[in-house]
């Protein structure tokens, strides 16, 4: 009984989230455009995860290394594409390259090139994206604001590793339209880079469970969602 349950709540949550992204694209005028979900799967289990995964969920995003690979383990029959979410730490580099497709969390040049040395070991190139502290709290990882050209420019020189885009965590606010500076001026810096370094595309990852919606409308192309998609964390 608890497992229809859970199969039904699945349900509903994952229509839900996918018809109010498609709203808000709708709303900002970007209804051929997509936007790639990322299950914030933190402290759920890969049990719980299965039936999301097998419903379409491709892309899930991990705050913990170790939690993220004990999942991986238990997910690895599974087509997924895992996304390290969560303030990495330099000694963690092996393992990030090793088990996760893209980075989320960079934001410091000892981090590139602990990064880099590992990948280029590993022969392999990793998909990172720079994450910036816009709201400028002590409290949060992320590069400053003046700082983020020349870490670009660095991360740009490393043959193992892809700049891909923008990161953000911004200040919470209860009213999610308070929200939407911060996400405008990652948009602005992003349009920045690419008009500096003369790229196509950088992704924008921002908006969670509270406030996707806002996101997506300011141009956000991947957003991370956890409890409007999982339910409340146990």
């Amino acid at each position: 009984m608890m497992l229809v349950k859970c199969n039904a709540l699945m349900s509903a949550n994952f229509i839900e989230i996918q018809q109010r992204i498609a709203s808000a694209l709708t709303k900002s005028n970007r209804q051929n455009e997509t936007v790639t979900l990322i299950g914030a799967s933190k402290t759920v289990s890969a049990e719980r995860l299965r039936p999301f995964v097998q419903n379409g969920l491709y892309n899930l995003g991990e705050n913990y290394m170790q939690e993220g690979i004990a999942k991986q383990s238990e997910l690895k029959k599974e087509d997924i594409c895992w996304h390290f979410i969560g303030a990495l730490q330099s000694n963690k580099a092996k393992q990030a390259v090793a088990h996760f497709d893209w980075i989320h969390s960079v934001d410091r040049v000892s981090l590139i090139k602990a990064l880099e040395r590992e990948a280029a070991l590993a022969e392999k190139t990793l998909k990172v994206l720079l994450q910036v502290n816009v709201g400028d709290e002590s409290s949060k990882a992320g590069c400053r604001v003046d700082e983020l050209e020349k870490l670009a420019a660095f991360c740009r020189e490393q043959p193992h590793l892809e700049l891909r885009g923008l990161m953000c965590l911004p200040p919470y606010c209860e009213n999610a339209e308070d929200v939407r500076p911060y996400f405008l001026l990652l948009r602005d810096l992003r349009d920045g880079l690419k008009s500096t370094f003369t790229l196509d595309q950088l992704e924008l990852s921002m908006g969670m469970s509270h406030d996707f919606e806002i996101a997506i409308e300011c141009g956000a192309t991947m957003i991370r969602v956890g409890t409007a998609l999982f339910g409340k964390r146990l």
